[in-house]
């Protein structure tokens, strides 16, 4: 094998290589030996089948093979010899593959940029800290008071609804008098105030009585979900089959046993953790941000470009996805397709680049995936559904893909985790409304 570098341009390396046609006819006299040995020819005891005629029945059958596995050594020989770390595989194209003669193809690699992690101490991070008002922890109380209210019916046939009343609907959708699919529902229990319908079609519905039929005349907004139906105008043809009342719940501990605390002491001061909670995963949230930030600007190296474009590639997809299904948000929609792509090229190279840091400090420290992490991850899941974790459970034994899907945000978080460990944290305390404040990042 003869191998001659053609390029070194940064991250990117050219070969030339050459294999003799005589490593070549080796290889395939070993394939043909192979089959000489394990197959029956008429006239023939197993190997001893003379070598032209197999030669000549099988030769073309092993060539693509035989061809494929000397380049294939050659590649990783050529990646060997001259200590390439890959950033991803290698193009291979065969420039020369004549019968006789010898072969001659053409490597490119992309190679892993040399990144030297600096001393992680000296970048200064701040995570914010907040402390729960007791309006928030009155506001959860109200909350789960109001999941768990009943209703009764209202028997006074001149009662008019109201805000926080529930009134029972049928009703039929239409945009130019056409009914739509999803339009059309019965006995819908409809809380007035809640704003689950479009906007607008509630408060159309503000002093009703039962049996009443009410023309809900409203406008879909122009990022909804449905294509053929954003942005236009519907009316709804509502029947009001009855009007339902929230009964009131007494605030107590028999109340607190019944959502499975000891009393209500215990079931504000639950409250209180789960919020803290919350306020500790948006500190986390925005402290992850600001280090990716502070690495972003205190490291500068190459990126490979062939990771950089798969990267844009899939960002790409997702904004054509969100496109089709007109869930854009407002920037996407007000810049210029060709501004955004911009934007997304700089989003991927970023992405790659703090990628690449991480790994490598991960790597320096030998951070590894545990079963436990694993684990771990798959409860985290399962926390998300409520009543449901057998299902989730039962999802990721029986799905390895599911499973393996859960490796790479696992290790993002162990590797960010050990840098935070390194740099220097400080703490600030803040308004809730400031540590919820993402809008300058």
């Amino acid at each position: 094998m003869k191998v001659k570098e053609l390029k070194s341009d940064g991250l990117q390396k050219k070969y030339a290589v050459t294999i003799e046609n005589e490593e070549f006819e080796s290889k395939v006299d070993a394939k043909l030996d192979h089959i000489a040995k394990t197959t029956k020819i008429p006239g023939f005891r197993p190997g001893k089948a003379p070598k032209e005629m197999l030669k000549q029945k099988y030769r073309s059958s092993v060539l693509g093979e035989a061809l494929d596995e000397v380049i294939n050594e050659a590649t990783n020989n050529v990646i060997k010899d001259n200590g390439l770390r890959l950033a991803m595989q290698p193009n291979v194209k065969i420039s020369k593959f004549e019968d006789g003669k010898d072969i001659e193809f053409e490597v490119t690699a992309e190679l892993m940029p040399e990144i030297k992690l600096g001393d992680f101490s000296k970048i200064t991070v701040e995570k914010l800290t907040a402390d729960v008002p007791e309006e928030e922890v009155k506001k959860a109380m109200d909350y789960i008071v109001h999941s768990r209210r009943e209703t009764v019916k209202v028997e006074d046939a001149a009662y008019a609804a109201q805000k926080g009343d529930s009134v029972v609907i049928d009703f039929v959708g239409s945009v130019d008098g056409e009914e739509f699919p999803g339009g059309k529902g019965n006995g819908y229990p409809l809380e007035l105030g809640s704003n689950t319908f479009i906007p607008g079609f509630e408060d159309q519905l503000m002093g009703v009585k039962a049996g009443d039929k009410v023309d809900v005349k409203v406008k879909f907004p122009e990022n909804y979900h449905a294509k053929n139906l954003a942005g236009k105008d519907a009316v709804f043809a509502v029947e009001v089959k009855a009007i339902r009342q929230p009964k009131e719940i007494e605030i107590n501990d028999e109340f607190a046993k019944s959502v499975g605390e000891k009393d209500l002491e215990s079931l504000k001061e639950n409250i209180k953790k789960r919020i803290a909670g919350d306020y500790e995963n948006a500190a986390k949230l925005k402290l992850k941000r600001q280090l990716l930030d502070k690495l972003d600007e205190a490291y500068s190296f190459d990126v490979p470009a062939g990771l950089v474009e798969a990267e844009f590639k899939t960002i790409e997809e997702q904004y054509q996805h969100a496109k089709k299904l007109n869930q854009l948000d407002e920037h996407e929609k007000n810049t210029p397709e060709a501004d955004l792509m911009e934007e997304y090229k700089k989003i991927a190279t970023r992405r790659v680049k703090l990628g690449l840091l991480l790994s490598e400090a991960g790597e320096e420290a030998k951070i590894k995936i545990t079963p436990e992490d694993i684990n771990a991850a798959i409860m985290n899941e399962a926390k998300k559904y409520p009543g449901q974790e057998k299902v989730v459970f039962d999802y990721y034994l029986k799905n390895a893909q599911a499973v393996e899907a859960l490796k790479a945000p696992v290790m993002e978080e162990k590797l960010i985790e050990h840098v935070l460990g390194k740099v220097t944290v400080s703490e600030k305390k803040v308004s809730v409304e400031e540590l919820y404040n993402f809008s300058e990042e």
